[in-house]
């Protein structure tokens, strides 16, 4: 039986050391970082290993949004804008926006499936607000709520074309945080009023098959723990009332956000109703002791997760990324070789 965990991969190449660790523990999924994606070959080598370690057809993730966010990065593969390129679109013409976004995401998609690559942690619905941190920034879609719902709906669509599983994130939304997660622990004091504009693009695609949820306290609803160990949270307000009943996963626990150990996030974690912990940066041996934490996958968890496996699936007709290509190309004036000067990227770690 799989456990409730995703986890990373080292390097480009499979070891030995772990090929037997996931073949004993069985994780439910791998995600991939930038530090084992060199060329397309070599990540269909990888995703066949991860694949043939644990016996099975497993999800494997990777977070590829677009602008400072590429894993699948130039000069090998096209480098895309970032999401609040759709936002101003949207702002001259909406119509364009949710059809340029669509093609973003149906690009991306064609790409990871390609190599081998079934699930990814887009679209960022996070609101781009004044005054908070760069860590979100042009990673959002924009600031207006209903657009950010659109646009990302037409992302997830885009990716379920391609044949891959969508993760919306970060619930319940973490626009207005001032701190970036991965160096601090943010806390919102927004009130309930106030976060229902945040809640509002997620409200709106609660269909998607998975959700990811941040490292951030949000004080109105649960002033003691941030939202991925709060049942308040993950149960109350995600589950309940905004009834989203997709797969829940927690944003990389290693992030500095939680000063904890591995034993207090892995039990805070399940004890507040997430499906999947995801932990994305460590050694072997942390690896593999925090897998050893992670319980099998079983009842609702295991429906679900069986539901984000089938979503995944094949397109019926294959994209053709020259067409695809070619009306991007003519909705937003962006040729596939075009690259930019971009800031770092914040989900990545120096050594990652």
């Amino acid at each position: 039986m799989s456990v409730a965990c995703v986890i990373d991969v080292a390097g480009p190449v499979l070891t030995v050391q772990e090929r037997r660790l996931f073949a004993a523990r069985d994780p439910w999924a791998f995600i991939l970082f930038g530090r084992s994606c060199e060329t397309p070959a070599q990540i269909r080598a990888l995703c066949e290993d991860l694949r043939d370690s644990v016996g099975r057809a497993c999800l494997i993730f990777i977070d590829q949004e677009g602008g400072r966010v590429q894993r699948l990065a130039p000069p090998v593969w096209p480098r895309l804008p970032a999401l609040s390129f759709y936002g101003r679109l949207w702002q001259d013409n909406p119509a364009h926006a949710l059809e340029a976004c669509n093609l973003h995401h149906q690009i991306m998609g064609e790409m990871l499936t390609d190599v081998g690559i079934s699930a990814n942690c887009a679209p960022c619905l996070d609101l781009r607000l004044e005054g908070a941190s760069s860590a979100i920034g042009d990673r959002a879609l924009s600031a207006e709520p209903q657009c950010v719902a659109d646009l990302g709906k037409a992302g997830l669509a885009g990716l379920k074309a391609a044949g891959v599983a969508g993760v919306v994130k970060h619930l319940p939304g973490q626009g207005r945080a001032a701190l970036d997660s991965h160096v601090a622990l943010p806390r919102i004091a927004a009130s309930k009023e106030v976060l229902e504009q945040d809640l509002l693009p997620f409200r709106v695609n609660r269909s998607a098959p998975m959700g990811m949820i941040g490292h951030v306290v949000f004080e109105a609803i649960d002033p003691d723990a941030p939202a991925s160990q709060s049942a308040p949270v993950v149960q109350t307000l995600i589950r309940e009332d905004m009834g989203f009943d997709g797969l829940l996963m927690t944003d990389d626990l290693t992030m500095k956000a939680l000063d904890q150990p591995d034993e207090v996030k892995a039990a805070r974690v399940f004890d507040a109703g997430i499906d999947i912990a995801m932990r994305c940066h460590g050694t072997l041996e942390e690896r593999e002791a925090f897998l050893k934490l992670c319980p099998p996958l079983s009842g609702p968890s295991l429906v679900r997760a069986q539901y984000a496996e089938a979503y995944a699936s094949k397109p019926a007709v294959a994209l053709d990324r020259e067409q695809l290509w070619s009306r991007f190309t003519e909705l937003t004036g962006w040729e596939r070789g075009m690259t930019l000067s971009i800031s770092p990227d914040p989900t990545r770690k120096a050594w990652a």
